[in-house]
C-alpha cells in the first residue's frame, strides 16, 4: 500500500530530520515515489490520485500469506488495508453487512457508520478489531486521512516526509526510506492518527503520545518513534449527540 498526502495532514514535526536534506539520499517527490512504488511491484498495481491533495496506490500480493492486502472503495471514501481481522463474521453480524463484506469494506463502513451517526468513539471500535491489521482511509467528501496500525504489532507500517513536505504512509520500510530520506520513523502500534486530530493511542486514549528522537546507524536524528506518555493524562470530555463519533477523540 501507499498513501501520500499534502497539505491534509499535519504530521507530528519530530518526524521531519533537519539531516534528510544534508544526507547522500534525499527525500523524494509524489511522482518519483508512486514511480519507485508501481515499478517495485506487479503489473496489477494502480493508483487513485485525488487532484493535489491525496494519492492512494495499492498492489495484491506477489506471493501467498496470510496478512492479504485488500483496495475498497464506497461514496468517496477509499481504504488500503493490509492484513486481516479473526472476528470478520461478527463484526459484519454486528453492523449488518453481508457475509461477503471483507476487511476493508468493513473498515469503511464502520468509519462511515460512527462518522456520520454511531454513539462510540473511534478508540473503542478499533479494539473491537480482533487480528492483525494496519489501514489507511481517505474521506475525499470530507478530505479527512484516518490511519490505524493493529497492536500485536504483526502489520508494520511506516510513515515518512518527502521532499515537497507531503506526508507518505506504507508498509513497504524500503520504499518509505528511499523516499524520505532521515524523516521516517514506524508508525506506532495500538494507534490511529486522524487529519484533523493528529495521533493518540486506541488502547490508551487518556494518555499522550511522546516523541523519542531515533538514532540510525551513523549516529544521526531519523525521525522519531511515538510511545504512551504513562505520566500524562488527557481530559476526558462528554460525548454528546452527533459530535459522537469518529472525529472525537477523548
Amino acid at each position: 500500500m501507499l498513501g501520500i498526502f499534502k497539505k491534509l495532514v499535519n504530521a507530528p514535526k519530530e518526524l521531519n530530520s533537519p539531516a534528510s536534506f544534508s544526507s547522500y539520499n534525499k527525500p523524494k517527490l509524489t511522482h518519483e515515489i508512486l514511480r519507485d512504488f508501481m515499478s517495485c511491484n506487479s503489473s496489477n498495481a494502480f493508483s487513485m490520485s485525488f487532484g493535489n491533495d491525496a494519492l492512494l496506490a495499492y498492489a495484491p500480493s506477489n506471493k501467498p500469506s496470510i496478512h492479504q492486502r485488500l483496495f475498497s472503495g464506497l461514496d468517496n471514501i477509499y481504504c488500503v488495508f493490509v492484513g486481516s481481522l479473526h472476528n470478520l463474521s461478527n463484526l459484519n453480524k454486528q453492523y449488518g453487512l453481508s457475509k461477503g463484506t471483507n476487511e476493508a469494506l468493513f473498515i469503511i463502513e464502520a468509519y462511515r457508520t460512527l462518522r456520520d451517526r454511531g454513539p462510540y468513539p473511534a478508540d473503542q471500535v478499533l479494539k473491537e478489531l480482533e487480528g492483525s491489521f494496519g489501514f489507511v482511509i481517505y474521506d475525499n467528501k470530507d478530505g479527512t486521512v484516518f490511519v490505524a496500525s493493529g497492536s500485536n504489532g504483526k502489520i508494520g507500517l511506516f510513515w515518512g516526509i518527502a521532499a515537497d513536505g507531503s506526508v507518505v504512509i506504507s508498509e513497504n520500510l524500503e520504499l518509505i526510506k528511499a523516499s524520505c530520506a532521515k524523516s521516517f520513523a514506524p508508525f506506532p502500534t495500538g494507534c490511529m492518527f486522524h487529519s484533523e486530530h493528529g495521533l493518540m493511542s486506541f488502547e490508551h486514549p487518556t494518555r499522550k503520545m511522546k516523541a523519542m528522537p531515533r538514532i540510525d546507524s551513523e549516529g544521526v536524528m531519523c525521525g522519531a518513534n511515538f510511545n504512551v506518555d504513562s505520566q500524562s493524562r488527557i481530559p476526558m470530555m462528554p460525548r454528546v449527540g452527533s459530535e459522537a463519533n469518529w472525529a472525537t477523540w477523548g
